[in-house]
Parts: structure tokens; C-alpha cells; sequence
């Protein structure tokens, strides 16, 4: 299947981020480093929003509408709740050396993000995280704005870019660029010095 063209925005940088603390769909603050990183964003965004008009759609959690707010401007755009990111089940509001102190039958150092948060008790679990991005990106059929959340803009950039398991969760997870994301292809747009 083709997709349209995607220009997907993770959040900037949030006070648990700063901290190794996991939110999952917990609310969380953009840091002033996280404000920086949408700034950021938005040098990149303005002229891509004046040329193309695509439509914008983002989290509902605070820190991507907050994210989205400073990027896009007055740009106007829509919230969707499968932006999401995953929810991390009993593991939100802990620290990440918690978890891995507590379950050490469950989960190591060696993990990814995805691979931790996809483990949590009580949590989404990968499959039915990857589904519920999947609907998302089908239904897509216009060029379009997501700003969503680390994890979920991976697997996303993932599916866009037709990548397996192994390839998915290697990918990186940046804040204060825009990952564009067309026939099969990325590119990571970064703000000019």
C-alpha cells in the first residue's frame, strides 16, 4: 500500500524525559529544552506549511499539543486519540532504573524503549500498539502533519518505510527535527543554523 506524504514531529523534550522516567500516556510538561526543540521544529515547518497547506493532526497528551502549538504556529490542527503514545500500564510515572531493578526477569539494559514499554504489566503490548498506528496511517489520503510521541512515530516511520521487527526498533527517536516520510523514504529535516 502507498501513503501520502507525512511530515511526523516527535514532542519536544519533557520533564520525565529529562529524567529517565517513563509516561506512556501520562502527562508530562515540555522542559525548556523541550520548548527549544519545537522552536526548532517550527523554522523547519513554517515554509513547508506555506507551500504545501497539508493537514495537521496530533496527540491529545499535553506535551504533543503544546508541541504542536509552538511548531505549527497558527497553523490550525486537529487532535486524534490513536496518536497516543503506548500506554506503559503499571510501569507509567516510574523511573526507568526502577523497572529495570524491580523486573529484571522482564526486562534488561539491553531493551529498546519499545521493547521495555511493549513488556509492561497491564500495558498496551506491541501488537495492538502496531495496529492502532496502522489504522491511523490507512486512512491517510492526504500529504499530512503528525505530531505524536517517540515510540509511536518508530513503529509509524517503520510501516511508512516497510521495515521489519529487528529494523523498527533500532530506529532513532529525535526530538527538534521533522522526520518527512515519502514513497518508502525518510528524511530527517533539521532547522538551519
Amino acid at each position: 500500500m502507498s501513503f501520502p506524504k507525512i511530515w511526523f514531529l516527535r514532542h519536544g523534550q519533557t520533564e520525565w524525559n529529562a529524567v529517565r522516567r517513563i509516561q506512556g500516556q501520562s502527562e508530562s510538561l515540555l522542559s525548556e529544552q523541550g520548548r527549544w526543540h519545537a522552536a526548532e521544529q517550527a523554522k523547519i515547518m513554517a515554509p513547508i506549511l506555506a507551500k504545501h497547506g497539508p493537514r495537521c493532526v496530533a496527540s491529545p497528551l499535553l506535551r504533543a499539543r503544546d508541541t504542536a502549538r509552538i511548531a505549527l504556529g497558527e497553523y490550525p490542527f486537529a487532535t486524534d486519540a490513536r496518536l497516543m503514545e503506548i500506554h506503559a500500564g503499571d510501569w507509567q510515572g516510574l523511573y526507568y532504573d526502577d523497572v529495570l531493578a524491580r523486573w529484571p526477569d522482564q526486562v534488561n539494559d539491553q531493551m529498546t524503549a519499545l521493547e521495555l514499554f511493549a513488556h509492561a504489566p497491564g500495558g498496551e503490548g506491541l501488537d495492538a500498539f502496531h495496529a492502532r498506528i496502522r489504522a491511523v496511517l490507512d486512512e491517510l489520503t492526504e500529504p499530512t502533519v503528525i505530531v505524536a510521541h517517540g515510540l509511536w512515530g518508530q513503529v509509524a516511520r517503520a510501516i511508512l518505510r516497510g521495515l521489519d521487527g529487528d529494523a523498527m526498533r533500532r530506529l532513532d527517536n529525535l526530538q527538534g527535527v521533522v522526520y518527512a516520510l515519502e514513497n518508502g523514504q525518510e528524511t530527517v529535516l533539521r532547522a538551519p543554523d
